[in-house]
């Protein structure tokens, strides 16, 4: 298992061996996601935004701006 510790700032310094596996760098981002109480997991966010096209399929009906406040204004009188 490889580890690291915790500087007095909170920094840690990621091991040479995991940069290369998660393709970090210097200035690359990692999130660390809750998966239960009191466990992490690190992921390199080191993808472009642009990867996402196409993954979540055709677009429905285009919706105005108009549609959308009118809808909103429907379900908030209902609310009450």
């Amino acid at each position: 298992m490889t580890t690291a510790t915790v500087t007095s700032k909170g920094q840690i310094t990621i091991p040479a061996q995991i940069r290369e596996a998660l393709h970090v760098g210097t200035g690359d981002r990692v999130e660390f996601v809750q998966i239960e109480p009191g466990r992490y997991e690190f992921i390199a966010a080191t993808r472009s935004v642009t990867e996402l096209k196409g993954m979540f399929g055709k677009h429905g009906k285009t919706v105005s701006i108009e549609d959308m406040n009118a809808a909103i204004a429907a379900r908030g009188a209902s609310a009450r």
